[in-house]
Formats: C-alpha cells, sequence, structure tokens
C-alpha cells in the first residue's frame, strides 16, 4: 500500500526528471506540459480520419484502409483512430456518409439552381465529367460492391442518381417511361465509362478528346 511518505517520494522523483529532461534537452517545462495535456483526438478530428480513408479508396481502393495505414499516412497512433472510431466498418460508413453528403447531395443542390431542365442536365453533365476524384471513389466502390457497409450506399446513392435524373428528364418533356428509361441509359454510360477508363486502364483521352466526348454524350443523351 502506498504510504504518504512514499507518495511524497513519488512524487519529487517525478518533478526532479521533469527538470532534469528540460535541462539535458533545452526544453523548456511549460513545453513538456503542453505536449503531454494535448492528446492526439485534439489534434486530429474524426473528419480528418474521413478524408484520408476517401483519399485511399480512391488511390488503392476499399480493401487498402486500415487503421495502420492511415495513423501512419496522417502521421499519429492507432489510439488517436480508436478515439472517434470503434472499428474500421465505423470508419468506412463515416467516410461513405462523407462522400455522399458532398458528391451527391451537394451535386444535385447546385444542379438544382438553373430553372431550365434541359441547361440543368447538360451542366450536371459538363460539372461531374470533370470530378475525378470523386470518380475514383465510386469505381473503388463498384469493385467493393458486395461489402456489407458499401453495398448499402451503392444502392443507395444509384438510385437517388437515377430518380433526379427521370425527374429532370420528365421535366426537360419526357414521358415518365422514357424519363426513367433515359435516366437508366445515361447512368449505365456513366459507370461504364469508369469501369473503361479507371479499372481496365482503356486509352486515356487527351484534355480536348474528352471534353469533345462529354459533348457527344450530352447532344446523344439530352433532348433539346
Amino acid at each position: 500500500m502506498l504510504t504518504a511518505r512514499s507518495a511524497v517520494n513519488t512524487l519529487a522523483y517525478g518533478v526532479c526528471s521533469r527538470v532534469f529532461y528540460a535541462a539535458m534537452t533545452n526544453i523548456e517545462l511549460a513545453e513538456i506540459d503542453t505536449a503531454t495535456d494535448k492528446p492526439e483526438r485534439q489534434r486530429l478530428s474524426a473528419q480528418d480520419w474521413e478524408i484520408a480513408a476517401l483519399e485511399l479508396m480512391a488511390e488503392e481502393g476499399v480493401a487498402a484502409v486500415a487503421v495502420e495505414s492511415l495513423a501512419r499516412r496522417l502521421g499519429v497512433t492507432k489510439g488517436s483512430f480508436y478515439w472517434h472510431f470503434s472499428t474500421r466498418d465505423a470508419l468506412i460508413e463515416a467516410a461513405l456518409k462523407r462522400w455522399e453528403d458532398t458528391d451527391n447531395h451537394n451535386t444535385i443542390a447546385r444542379a438544382e439552381q438553373i430553372e431550365n431542365p434541359t441547361k440543368r442536365l447538360r451542366e450536371l453533365f459538363r460539372q461531374t465529367s470533370r470530378e475525378m476524384r470523386s470518380h475514383k471513389i465510386y469505381a473503388a466502390l463498384l469493385k467493393a460492391a458486395d461489402h456489407p457497409v458499401v453495398a448499402p450506399v451503392m444502392e443507395r446513392v444509384s438510385n437517388e442518381r437515377i430518380a433526379y435524373l427521370a425527374r429532370v428528364f420528365a421535366q426537360a418533356g419526357m414521358t415518365p417511361i422514357d424519363a426513367d428509361h433515359r435516366a437508366r441509359l445515361t447512368y449505365s454510360t456513366y459507370v461504364g465509362f469508369l469501369q473503361l477508363a479507371l479499372q481496365f486502364r482503356a486509352s486515356r483521352l487527351s484534355s480536348d478528346a474528352f471534353d469533345d466526348y462529354v459533348g457527344h454524350v450530352i447532344d446523344t443523351l439530352v433532348p433539346n
């Protein structure tokens, strides 16, 4: 059992150790206190982990998202991760929620600012065609579509996008059935392009050639 005398000795030893360390390294005691009193969870937020996970997904796929590799990437210990997430799947779920909100909901919200539905479709296609980071994440998710966390997100995002396209095609003058068919054709074109360009490493188009391709897709799919 710790006596009062031994407790005092322990405290004195701790203080002396800190003073000795500061003297030997020319570090102020205040700097030591600041470093030890500031846990990693205050320096790194859950958002930082989510963004890093999305970046790693875009580069190497969902399977590459691991606590240790992300900790090295962020320059922290694994303990920082567990301040915010209980498991790897919890991080993936949060990261995909962030991707869904920023790359899906925000894109639709920007498109809705354009009143004319035909112009809205054309601008939507032009905007999204250049969002390569989002395309890479989506391509990575396609490869991991059977993952228990990824599957419901992919289904929800795809259904939302197709439903939105169908609604805008109908506003542009198409019948509900034709609008639904055109929306599915449009989305299939998008997914097929990702498969060719990102997964199968098809011949890359130059910037001008890519713009021409996007213009051709718009002219083909969007009614006048």
